[in-house]
């Protein structure tokens, strides 16, 4: 069943989860991630799993630089559409400026899945409309919710289908190290 923004509200009684996966291809974008993970979590989006740094070549736009991607799952009492609006929050925050489809960013935040639940209202659609065409999105999706099921499928599943050429697990990065 879709959730119509006109309706009443989505209370959340106990806390959810969401996945949310993140990208960036401008800038120290590691770095960014720890900024955006530090204010999620400050504003109500604890992460419980952080999936590793994924080097991922560009999708949509392939004439720019290659980004890094990462999945991470969340706990929230926020509803669906409080989480939206807390992603673009934390986005801006840290600089992004939407000026190009697909174009380089220096951080994107996008709600994958949120409890299971079926979402489609004009500014969001849970599960995402593209994340089953993402193998950078599935890659590390896969890493820390492997069973999720996606139109049931898992995410592991899904993951399988895609040809992951040219997406690199990125070591762990060192404490204070800026690369």
């Amino acid at each position: 069943m879709a959730e119509h923004s006109a309706g009443i509200p989505f209370q959340m009684h106990r806390p959810a989860h969401a996945y949310l996966s993140m990208g960036g291809n401008i800038g120290d974008v590691r770095a960014t991630f720890e900024d955006a993970l530090a204010l999620l979590a400050e504003r109500g989006a604890r992460v419980i799993a952080r999936s590793s740094d994924y080097e991922t070549p560009p999708w949509g736009k392939t004439d720019q630089q290659p980004f890094v991607n990462a999945c991470v799952i969340v706990e929230t009492s926020l509803a669906p559409h409080e989480l939206l609006d807390l992603c673009l929050e934390v986005e801006k925050e840290l600089g992004r400026i939407r000026m190009e489809k697909w174009g380089p960013r220096v951080i994107d935040i996008d709600v994958l899945a949120y409890e299971g639940r079926v979402i489609e209202t004009p500014d969001l659609i849970v599960p995402h409309r593209y994340m089953l065409d993402r193998a950078f999105v599935l890659v590390p999706l896969s890493e820390i919710a492997p069973d999720l099921p996606i139109g049931g499928v898992t995410v592991a599943e899904h993951a399988k289908a895609f040809d992951s050429t040219g997406i690199v697990k990125l070591p762990p990065r060192a404490k204070g190290n800026a690369a």
